[in-house]
């Protein structure tokens, strides 16, 4: 990962979702020097991780500097107030990345000026490295822009590039949002085991580590989800015969259809 040619990254935020992309950045090569992290008050250990990095630690945007990325990860509901002040940041070689839940390019534009601007959608599992990011970029964004973006993101799980920003509203509802519906398909499942007879605490551990195996198991295969599950479907036996309810004309799919139709709606409501 590198920066040549660039002016720093700016990192706007430095709380759960900005801190995670800045240690996967330092992770994967990227010089401490090349970042300026905006926050009033990051965290103890966050301060020690941009100390000890050699990172540049500031309260407000810095006079003098052009950014060559400005990374906005800040919470959405205060991007009106966070970014008026760094409209100076930006410089005719910035590319700005907001990862703010339903705040759309226009509304960034209105903030920061006509920028090329990339708006990304990724999902908590970001936190640990094993996240996915949805991401569109409007037409100012170079292809060099665009690669050097990529390899930012990149550090929190895959990227998956969409053609128009309407389709950032699908990613949220599908993979943004989706980690709490497979936690809550946990609580299903071990509720359902305790009213089968098996002790709560059982119940829990049995159905948390199910999901989780199945899940490594999903991503290290080559197969798809289909065949795993085939492969575990023994015809007349137990899997099947769960199968039969939960793939029933009025099983998972059309609660999913719902429950992804919904997601949807919300977030375009959001982005306004």
């Amino acid at each position: 990962m590198t920066v040549a040619g660039l002016g720093p990254i700016v990192l706007i935020g430095a709380g759960n979702m900005g801190g995670a992309m800045l240690a996967g950045w330092l992770k994967s090569g990227l010089s401490g020097s090349s970042v300026i992290v905006i926050d009033p008050g990051p965290q103890p250990a966050m301060a020690m991780l941009i100390a000890d990095n050699g990172a540049r630690h500031e309260t407000s945007a810095p006079d003098g500097v052009k950014a060559g990325v400005i990374f906005v990860a800040v919470k959405p509901q205060v991007i009106d107030q966070v970014l008026p002040p760094l409209k100076g940041l930006v410089g005719p070689e910035t590319v700005v990345v907001s990862v703010a839940a339903g705040k759309t390019i226009a509304n960034l534009e209105s903030h920061l000026g006509e920028a090329a601007t990339v708006r990304a959608m990724p999902n908590t599992p970001a936190m640990i490295g094993r996240g996915v990011t949805g991401a569109f970029a409007n037409a100012r964004v170079s292809e060099a822009q665009r690669d050097f973006v990529h390899s930012l993101l990149k550090v929190s799980g895959p990227v998956e590039w969409v053609a128009t920003e309407g389709d950032i509203d699908a990613v949220t509802a599908v993979s943004g949002s989706g980690p709490a519906y497979v936690f809550y398909l946990v609580e299903c499942m071990a509720e359902a085991g305790r009213k089968a007879g098996l002790p709560a605490d059982l119940a829990m551990r049995l159905a948390r580590e199910t999901v989780a195996g199945a899940g490594e198991l999903l991503h290290q295969s080559p197969d798809d989800a289909s065949r795993l599950r085939q492969n575990v479907t023994s015809p007349g036996g137990t899997t099947a015969a769960a199968l039969s309810v939960l793939m029933a004309e009025d099983g998972m799919q059309p609660l999913f259809d719902k429950a992804i139709a919904a997601a949807r709606t919300r977030a375009e409501e959001l982005a306004g």
